[in-house]
């Protein structure tokens, strides 16, 4: 079980610095009303103390919140309101509130949002992301609370894990496609976070098992049915023989789709089509989407178990919970 540390407090900071407390509360309401020298060391004893404001009356400084944090990427991403859905599930009938921030796969964002939670002294944190800064990293040291990392099961941790393979779910649909008899298979990635990163390694690996050759479409913005249709005429263009797309979710995979049925391109007859994850609306169109579904709910509830479990006392047992995928052909591949 993580214990709540002694956070370092205004004074910690002044000792650091050799200045008054008063200057470093004076730089945290406005880093312009110190000087420029004593902005400079300020913030590097902020940082090296890993420094959480504290924003919530003092008495709970060693009592719980009855709260924990859950850090998104996406609001408006399906795959994280369903995650939401399996954590409260479990937090609400055990008394716990929920606090939520998006931080638009931004680690720098992550870390401001995840320094306002603690500032709130929340009792554990769930976070989306494998690799965060080290600012974050020594915030979440300081605050001694549990945290659990989900949506992968493959990279470092910082404390546990609930998640899946990526790379493997990405190979392994790369696969069926080439059981299928698809040759010129195009990745489809966007954003590029981690977990993109991860199925394009995974889909890459599995394309040179068989001899052939990765191709790729990537960008950094983010993942929409317009892009999704966006990139199948892009591909088109410069992969004109290319049989087969992969995409790094549902929704470019959808969009995608709806492109090809504009231009009259047959599915699954001339161009082969998976995504990523198993939306509801992929499992309900026509043709039904190839698709690795993903346990999206059931990570949520089961990094909330493993939260307030470890918040009551117990202990880590299992630093890694691999939920594992399943393949749906569906019909468009």
């Amino acid at each position: 079980m993580s214990q709540k540390h002694r956070r370092p407090t205004l004074q910690d900071v002044a000792d650091r610095v050799g200045i008054t407390k008063m200057t470093v509360s004076r730089y945290l309401k406005d880093p312009a009303l110190v000087s420029a020298a004593a902005q400079e060391k300020i913030a590097a004893a902020l940082d090296e103390l890993g420094y959480i404001p504290n924003r919530a009356p003092d008495l709970l400084s060693n009592a719980k919140s009855k709260a924990i944090g859950v850090l998104l990427p996406s609001l408006t991403n399906q795959v994280f309101a369903e995650v939401i859905r399996g954590v409260e599930a479990i937090t609400e009938p055990a008394g716990y509130q929920t606090m939520l921030a998006h931080y638009g796969y931004s680690s720098e964002v992550e870390q401001e949002r995840i320094a306002s939670l603690l500032s709130y002294h929340v009792d554990g944190l769930i976070l989306s992301e494998s690799y965060h800064s080290e600012r974050t990293l020594r915030m979440i040291q300081t605050a001694g609370i549990p945290v659990v990392e989900i949506m992968d099961s493959r990279s470092p941790v910082i404390e546990q894990a609930v998640g899946f393979d990526n790379a493997a779910a990405s190979y392994a649909m790369t696969e069926l496609m080439l059981q299928k008899g698809y040759r010129r298979i195009v990745y489809f990635g966007a954003r590029m976070d981690v977990r993109t990163r991860l199925k394009m390694e995974g889909y890459a690996a599995a394309m040179q098992a068989h001899g052939l050759e990765p191709l790729s479409m990537a960008t950094d913005a983010a993942s929409s049915f317009s892009l999704g249709a966006r990139l199948l005429l892009d591909a088109r263009a410069r992969y004109p023989d290319m049989d087969g797309i992969i995409c790094t979710n549902d929704d470019l995979a959808v969009g995608a789709i709806f492109e090809c049925q504009r231009q009259g391109i047959a599915i699954p007859e001339e161009i082969g089509i998976a995504g990523f994850h198993g939306h509801d609306i992929g499992q309900a169109m026509v043709p039904k989407l190839a698709s690795v579904i993903t346990p999206r709910e059931a990570m949520g509830r089961v990094a909330a178990e493993q939260l307030l479990a470890r918040i009551n006392g117990a202990e880590l047992t299992e630093p890694v919970i691999d939920l594992g995928f399943e393949l749906s052909a569906g019909q468009s591949i």
